[in-house]
């Protein structure tokens, strides 16, 4: 037997053929590493332990979930860390793949671990809420772009791969969910101050109503807001045009 935590968000996938879908989406080649994020009962631990030569470690924050898992498969002794992922090192030595059904109050949290961690990454599998699902892959001008959808389309190339019922679950969630890919981008920006960049992107979100010629006057000097891309408000800017601002702010203290 086990417990249900709600405060952890826990809904368990019970659908075979979903989970198999999930891991047919990881592209999984011979002898790769892969982590995944909160593997709970092992949905898709059990397939995941069957890939040839898998550098396999699953990273949860419930250890009874962790007994439970080790009791049902001993050879994961070893492959099971004990931890939250929003405060986890990165387990590997080289480049690995990561996937997982995350926990719908800390998703964000998640993929903003993600983008810590995106020189090691692959590939990344994930379950969230359908409706953040859509967000992140929302293009530019669309009310639900947004400061992770900007982010992320910076770095990766997302794909919205399938929707997933709450019927699939145990207890049922109150929404549907989706599993979108995230491939690195093979010429993403190199940007030297990764954190200026994101808090330039967080700023201008901050206040999206806003020209962004007001929401970020407390970071532009004045000389520079006269541009008119200063004339539009946070979601109508593509990521190519917020690394353009992020060059003129880095240009402007030269």
């Amino acid at each position: 037997m086990f417990q249900i935590h709600k405060s952890l968000g826990q809904h368990f996938l019970r659908d075979e053929n979903i989970a198999r879908k999930i891991i047919q989406a990881l592209d999984f080649h011979r002898g790769e590493a892969v982590l995944e994020v909160g593997p709970g009962l092992g949905a898709l631990t059990k397939y995941l332990t069957q890939l040839p030569e898998i550098d396999y470690r699953g990273i949860e924050i419930d250890q009874e979930k962790i007994d439970w898992l080790l009791r049902h498969d001993p050879s994961l002794q070893g492959h099971l860390i004990h931890g939250d992922i929003l405060r986890a090192d990165y387990p590997f030595s080289g480049p690995a793949k990561l996937i997982g059904n995350f926990p719908y109050q800390v998703t964000s949290g998640i993929f903003f671990k993600i983008i810590d961690w995106k020189a090691h990454l692959q590939l990344v599998v994930g379950m969230v809420q359908q409706e953040v699902a859509k967000r992140l892959c929302s293009p530019p001008g669309s009310k639900t772009y947004g400061l992770l959808s900007v982010l992320l389309q910076t770095w990766f190339k997302l794909e919205y791969a399938f929707e997933v019922s709450p019927h699939c679950f145990f207890p049922p969630p109150r929404v549907y969910s989706a599993v979108i890919r995230l491939q690195p981008k093979s010429h993403a920006p190199h940007l030297a101050d990764e954190q200026l960049y994101i808090r330039l992107v967080k700023t201008a979100f901050q206040q999206r109503r806003k020209t962004l010629r007001n929401a970020l006057k407390s970071i532009f000097p004045s000389s520079l807001l006269g541009d008119k891309l200063f004339d539009q408000r946070a979601e109508q800017l593509s990521w190519e045009d917020y690394v353009q601002l992020y060059e003129f702010f880095i240009h402007a203290q030269q």
